[in-house]
């Protein structure tokens, strides 16, 4: 294993439903029900990340 970065990734699961929640240590947010989609979007770091973040912050086009 190589050194540490000091990235945090968040996953959490949805109580009541099938889905995950996850915060990248960008602070970007996703939510989706596939794990594996899950861990693909937070080690994509920063592709997808923006996207969302802008939108969430309602910047988008």
């Amino acid at each position: 294993m190589s050194g540490r970065t000091g990235e945090v990734y968040r996953i959490g699961w949805l109580p009541g439903t099938d889905l995950l929640h996850g915060t990248c240590h960008c602070g970007a947010e996703h939510t989706a029900q596939d794990p594996v989609e899950m861990w693909d979007w937070m080690l994509g770091h920063p592709e997808g990340h923006r996207e969302r973040e802008q939108r969430r912050r309602g910047n988008a086009p």
